[in-house]
């Protein structure tokens, strides 16, 4: 197969070690992958041979992810996740990565102050800047202050660091029905990072459901009842001039238990319709959008 350009996955939808992982990835035809810290610190060989293993593979490290709860904490807490993200800086550059994803803060412990928010975003994209790296900072759809994508952009905007821009999530807009409109009003250039997820219902009621969705239940874009609204979220990005990557970041039980060449191949179907059919303008009807399974 070939890749599909600006199309890619992340570790996190297979089970078996990163090197079955990766190879799975490329054959299927991806020619990028989205990492996690975890697939660096839990390779039995250590952190350096996973780095190797990655840097051998031919596919490009989308982005590496996720530094969580870093914004709104001060005195011994701050300082800890200060330390929390060098490390994860490190392994990103080690990797050649420019792109780092930080999600926004569930703690209790955080102010939810807006100008505290702004300054200690401002202060991570300045500890990225000797490492070249961007920091895309998202909205998690259950963050204790910043739970869209709209507020992320307004923290984002007031930080005003070359190096910080946004990440956008599917579904966390889905999850709590954030309008599409609103992309309207960000600036394409600071979206770093664009992952994609769909899931099998309509309506997630609370706070718990949408946790234990985004963490367990997601499927790949075109496999869910949100294929519509996924076509028109990537078709309003491109028409913004948004020119970054899409991931797909599809948090799955079954699809761990599954053979990783098998769900690869699941991913590369959905970035194919993606690429072929949504974004060359030819959108089928949303009955039409559903992919068939493996």
């Amino acid at each position: 197969m070939n890749a599909v350009a600006g199309f890619g996955m992340d570790t996190i939808s297979l089970g078996g070690g990163l090197d079955v992982k990766l190879r799975a990835i490329r054959e299927a035809g991806f020619d990028q992958v989205m990492l996690s810290a975890r697939d660096l610190v839990q390779h039995p060989a250590g952190v350096q041979d996973a780095i190797r293993l990655v840097r051998d593979s031919g596919l490009r490290a989308t982005g590496f992810q996720v530094l969580r709860d870093f914004e709104g904490l001060s005195g011994h807490l701050h300082e800890y996740k200060v330390d929390v993200a060098k490390s994860m800086m490190e392994m990103c550059a080690a990797l050649g990565c420019k792109v780092m994803l930080a999600c926004s803060s569930t703690s209790v412990h955080a102010t939810q102050d807006r100008d505290a928010l702004v300054r200690d975003l401002r202060k991570l994209a300045m500890l990225a800047v000797p490492l070249g790296i961007k920091v895309a900072y998202e909205g998690l759809s259950w963050g204790r202050t910043i739970n869209e994508y709209t507020t992320a952009w307004e923290l984002v905007e007031a930080a005003d660091c070359p190096n910080l821009g946004l990440g956008v999530d599917s579904f966390h807009i889905f999850a709590t029905r954030t309008p599409l409109d609103a992309l309207e009003m960000v600036d394409a250039r600071k979206i770093f990072l664009v992952q994609l997820a769909d899931f099998m219902w309509q309506e997630i009621r609370t706070v718990e459901e949408r946790i234990t969705t985004a963490r367990h239940f997601r499927v790949f874009p075109g496999e869910g009842v949100h294929s519509e609204e996924l076509a028109r979220l990537v078709l309003q990005l491109d028409r913004m001039g948004y020119a970054g990557d899409y991931s797909f970041e599809v948090f799955n039980d079954d699809y761990q238990a599954m053979p990783p060449e098998l769900v690869s191949q699941r991913a590369f179907r959905s970035a194919s319709w993606l690429a072929d059919e949504v974004l060359k303008r030819a959108t089928p009807l949303p009955s039409q959008m559903r992919l068939k399974r493996a």
